[in-house]
C-alpha cells in the first residue's frame, strides 16, 4: 500500500526539529525502501494556487486563508497495512511538535494508477 504523509506544523517558531532527529527517522527508512521520496516545502508563502473560472486561468500567490498550520514537507511510504504506517508515522520527529497526516493513493477498479488525478 503507499500512503502520501503529510508533515503538518503550527506556525509557532517552537515547532521546528532537529535535523539530525529527521536523519534518524529518514536513513533507515530509505535502506529499506519503506520511504520512496520526501521533502521540505518552501514557506506557504510562495506557493501559488491555480483555477480556471470563465475559461481563465486565475492564479493566487500564498498565504491563502487564516490558518495555524500548514503542510512542510511530505513523505511517500510504501507498506504493507496503514498499521505499519502509523508506526512509521509515530516515529517521526514532527509527530511530537506537529502532526502527521497519512492518506492513502487511491486505489482505482481496474488496477491502473490515474496519472495526473
Amino acid at each position: 500500500m503507499k500512503y502520501m504523509m503529510f508533515v503538518v506544523t503550527s506556525l509557532e517558531p517552537d515547532a521546528e526539529v532537529d535535523e539530525s532527529d529527521v536523519a534518524l527517522w529518514v536513513d533507515p527508512l530509505d535502506a529499506s525502501g519503506k520511504r520512496v521520496i520526501g521533502e521540505v516545502l518552501a514557506p506557504q508563502g510562495e506557493s501559488t494556487v491555480v483555477k480556471v473560472r470563465g475559461g481563465k486561468v486565475l492564479t493566487t500567490r500564498g498565504p491563502f486563508v487564516e490558518t495555524a498550520e500548514v503542510i512542510c514537507g511530505f513523505d511517500i511510504l510504501e507498506v504493507d497495512s496503514l498499521d505499519e504506517a502509523i508506526e512509521i508515522a509515530s516515529r517521526h520527529p514532527m509527530a511530537r511538535n506537529g502532526q502527521l497526516e497519512l492518506r492513502p493513493f487511491m486505489v482505482w477498479p481496474d488496477g491502473a494508477g490515474r496519472a495526473g488525478a
